[in-house]
């Protein structure tokens, strides 16, 4: 039994949607989350910035924090930093979060695969590689056409909150018309801030494209490593969880985030 938190990493809000999930399907696991507000966004920086930039970071939480699994719930700073933070940090499980692009070119029909991420998961070729050594529905090689969506960014960490039904639906529609324009049939969501409007993404992209995400496949990596060697991870039957939300930095959108905290249960503190 172990009772030392999941920490969950991310630049923003985005990878509070994965830690939602966890939590849903494993109450009684501690989790701490970990907003980088002061290297956001990862999206524009080059691989080797965000991989010091996470490297360093881990070595703080794991004084902090002491977790037993990270989990990087960013697309961009999977592609840019698991592997190095694997290396450094060798007896520490680390659990990515990538496109969901295998399934989608599968399930492609017209072998066009629409991914929405940022630029930096948009040209790092993991994407393009995983296309191409996948076949359609059609048994055709898929392809990949990407719109990297920094603005959409920025909407969610800071305006989604206060955001109406209509402007959500209208920031999605301007995307959703940009892909049907090219074909495309299978919706990669490729950054973890878009799930917030996943629901949207739904309704204004299908049926005529189906869209993609990789909420469902991290919970179970986290939980099968969990579970792994007679549940060596779990917590014990009566543990208590107690949440944690950790900010890189003071700033101006501080009272955003402890109306975060105080939603999700989570104690605020800095890192």
């Amino acid at each position: 039994m172990n009772n030392r938190p999941v920490l969950f990493i991310d630049s923003g809000i985005g990878g509070l949607t994965y830690l939602n999930d966890f939590t849903a399907r494993n109450p009684r696991e501690e989790v701490c989350y970990t907003a980088d507000c002061k290297n956001f966004p990862y999206g524009p920086r080059e691989k080797e910035e965000i991989s010091s930039i996470l490297i360093s970071l881990t070595e703080k939480l794991l004084k902090l924090a002491d977790p037993k699994i990270i989990v990087l719930a960013c697309n961009t700073a999977t592609i840019s930093a698991l592997e190095p933070l694997r290396k450094n940090f060798p007896d520490l499980p680390f659990v990515g979060t990538v496109p969901a692009v295998k399934p989608a070119a599968g399930a492609s029909i017209t072998g066009k695969v629409g991914i929405l991420g940022t630029a930096r998961t948009i040209e790092d070729p993991y994407s393009q590689h995983i296309a191409e050594n996948c076949e359609t529905r059609a048994g055709s090689q898929s392809e990949i056409f990407g719109i990297a969506a920094p603005e959409l960014v920025e909407f969610i960490e800071q305006s989604f909150d206060k955001a109406d039904k209509n402007e959500k639906k209208e920031i999605v529609k301007k995307y959703i018309d940009l892909f049907r324009a090219e074909g495309v049939d299978t919706l990669v969501l490729g950054c973890t801030h878009f799930l917030y409007l996943l629901e949207e993404f739904r309704k204004e992209a299908e049926p005529v494209i189906r869209v993609f995400d990789s909420l469902g496949g991290v919970t179970k990596r986290i939980e099968f490593l969990l579970d792994e060697n007679g549940r060596k991870l779990r917590v014990e039957e009566n543990f208590k969880p107690a949440h944690q939300l950790f900010l890189t930095e003071k700033d101006s959108s501080d009272s955003l985030w402890k109306n975060r905290a105080e939603k999700l249960g989570l104690k605020l503190s800095f890192v």
